[in-house]
This record gives structure tokens, sequence and C-alpha cells, in this order.
């Protein structure tokens, strides 16, 4: 009998240290997902009272092939990724599902080509204020990851690689 309950023992106690291990490694594994994308000279344009649209601009360089696939923001209910582009001398503006990022390869949102759109907004983008945005990208084996990013608000006028300011 008591050889039974040491083996019954034995297999919780195990099971138990499994479990434990598994859990412990789950956040490393998620925070490594993380750091995969850097985000560089994130800035975003100041608004005028009265206007409900803004647009936001950064730098992505990931470290593996990943898609940025949607964005949060505290400033505004809506916010989608959008292309510019000239097109028989006439700017076109289209919103993308998502943003392929290659390995490794700078990605620049900035005026006049893709960017984030803040649609809806709560109140007016002032010069020195700081935006929430939380970033969902998913990699090749479709493992979703989020990266939350304080991004300040500048004038268009201002050098948004100065900015540097995301935290």
């Amino acid at each position: 009998m008591q050889n039974f309950l040491q083996q019954k023992l034995f297999r919780a106690t195990l099971a138990l240290l499994l479990t434990i291990g598994y859990v412990l490694t789950m956040p490393a594994s998620a925070a490594s997902a993380e750091n995969l994308v850097s985000i560089k000279d994130a800035w975003v344009r100041a608004t005028n009272p009265g206007q409900e649209v803004g647009a936001a601009y950064m730098t992505f360089l990931s470290a593996k092939n990943t898609t940025l696939i949607s964005v949060e923001s505290d400033a505004t209910k809506s916010v989608e990724i959008h292309n510019m582009s000239m097109e028989n001398g006439v700017m076109k503006m289209r919103m993308m599902e998502s943003l392929p990022l290659v390995a490794n390869k700078p990605y620049k949102l900035a005026p006049g080509g893709f960017h984030l759109m803040l649609f809806d907004l709560k109140k007016p983008l002032n010069i020195g204020e700081p935006v929430n945005f939380t970033l969902t990208f998913k990699n090749k084996n479709k493992h979703q990851f989020k990266q939350t990013i304080k991004v300040m608000v500048q004038s268009s006028d201002e050098d948004s690689a100065a900015s540097k300011l995301h935290k």
C-alpha cells in the first residue's frame, strides 16, 4: 500500500512540475516574440480642433517575416493601415487589411506613403501629448503577439526622425 501511495505522489509531483515548467516558459516565449519587431521614429501628426481624422507614422524593423494585422489606439475609435500612391497624376489612398514585414528590411510609414489613419478622434491631437498604440502582429505560424507603444504628437513640419520618443 505504501508503494502505491509513493507512486501516486510521484506522478502527481511530476505532473505539477511539468505544468509549472510549461507555464513559466510561456511568458518568456511571448516576450521574445514581442521583441521581434522594433519600432523607431514614431510620431503622430497634430490636428486642428474639430478635425476627426489623424495620421501616425513610424518605421518597423522585424527580425523575422511578420505581418501587422491590426492597430488600436486610446485616441480614436478606429485605426486603419493605409497606402497613398500616385496614379496618372492623381493621389489615391487605399486601406490595407494587413502590412507584411520582410525580415531585416526597414518598413517606413511616412507622409505620402504607407501610414496609420486615425478615425473618429476623441479629441484634437495636440503637440507634445502622448498617444498610445497597441499593434498586433502575426508570424508565419499564425502566432499573434501585441506590442504597445507611446508616441508623441508633433507638428507636420517637425522632423519625424528627431522624435524617437516612443516608449
